[in-house]
């Protein structure tokens, strides 16, 4: 009786979802998530339900795999406006172009909750990613104190510092394409000692997306974000998506908001500044401005390499100026890291 109670109580709540953007796909999965029937996981590891949506290169299918093995049981996947992607073939849910998303997500997961849809299995074998059992000095894979894939994971090795020269442990590992904390597409390859990033080399852009992706409101609402404004970002995304005035009167109520909240403040003068472009917090002042005054976002500056920006940040400052990037300057900023960059064309 009382886990049946559980399950009822759960059913009712907003269902948890990860959403694995593709190309063209971001403005519709921010509209998307202003439903209140949804929560959106900021981890697949927080979520039952994969939202798959958008197109997908090749590069990316193991990726999507990878993912979808994350989310704990029970767990189902749907996908919405997605082409068929050879190599991920979950028992998961298609959905019409024009449907309900929404309604569609809330009743898997009540589904699931109540045992009435079975979780669906894992795509990858359980393996680690390195083998390591019966290898090196003591039969775990590492030699001796240092080195190796002990237990099947590389070992930090020590690198200096970039501010200080001190020797600490590096660790290197790719970060992306769907990390939450990403432009959607975006992997990187980084080097990190603590929170800070030593070394970066871009593996894959972010996806191309539509014109509404870069509303200079979604812009400066993508910017929030990392500041742990969730509440007014999402009205910043309600006006970008027509649900709620964007009169300049509102859009100046948004202006108070963000100066109340002291999150000019919170952004340290000079972050990621681009030449022509100002730093974040110029940046952030620009796309308010252009939205009362209805126009497009102001011209992101000079081209610059994306590493020139991040390299030597802490990750906190590193996301933010992420965000603060307008799609397309991002794409060729990465563009600028790639040695042999790829066609613009998604598979």
């Amino acid at each position: 009786m009382a886990v049946s109670r559980l399950s009822s109580l759960a059913a009712a709540a907003p269902a948890p979802v990860y959403a694995a953007i593709g190309e063209g796909a971001a403005a519709a999965i921010e509209d998307l998530f202003l439903d209140a029937r949804l929560d959106r996981a900021a981890s697949p590891r927080h979520a039952a339900l994969l939202l798959v949506c958008g197109r997908f290169r090749d590069d990316d299918i193991a990726d999507l795999c990878r993912l979808h093995d994350q989310l704990p049981h029970p767990r189902a996947t749907l996908r919405w406006r997605a082409e068929a992607l050879p190599g991920f073939t979950p028992d998961g849910v298609d959905l019409a172009p024009d449907a309900d998303v929404a309604a569609a997500l809330h009743a898997v997961y009540r589904a699931l909750v109540a045992g009435a849809r079975a979780s669906e299995p894992a795509l990858l074998p359980d393996e680690p990613p390195n083998p390591w059992r019966g290898r090196g000095d003591h039969g775990q894979g590492g030699e001796g104190m240092m080195g190796g894939v002990p237990y099947g994971r590389p070992m930090a090795m020590t690198d200096d510092d970039l501010r200080d020269g001190l020797a600490l442990d590096a660790y290197a590992a790719p970060f992306g394409p769907f990390l939450s904390a990403f432009p959607p597409g975006l992997r990187l390859d980084l080097t990190l000692q603590g929170d800070v990033i030593q070394k970066l080399a871009v593996a894959r852009p972010p996806f191309d997306q539509p014109l509404e992706a870069a509303h200079p409101l979604r812009l400066a609402a993508r910017m929030l974000l990392p500041l742990g404004l969730p509440g007014l970002a999402e009205r910043m995304l309600r006006r970008a998506a027509g649900l709620a005035p964007g009169t300049p009167a509102a859009v100046a109520d948004l202006a108070r908001a963000l100066r109340w909240r002291g999150a000019r403040a919170a952004l340290p003068p000079g972050l990621g500044r681009i030449p022509g472009g100002g730093d974040v917090r110029t940046r952030l002042d620009g796309l308010l401005a252009a939205a009362g005054r209805g126009e497009a976002a102001p011209a992101p500056g000079a081209p610059m390499a994306l590493s020139e920006l991040l390299v030597g940040r802490e990750w906190a400052e590193a996301m933010l100026v992420l965000a603060s990037l307008e799609p397309g300057w991002l794409r060729r900023a990465c563009r600028a890291d790639m040695p042999h960059a790829p066609s613009e064309d998604a598979a």
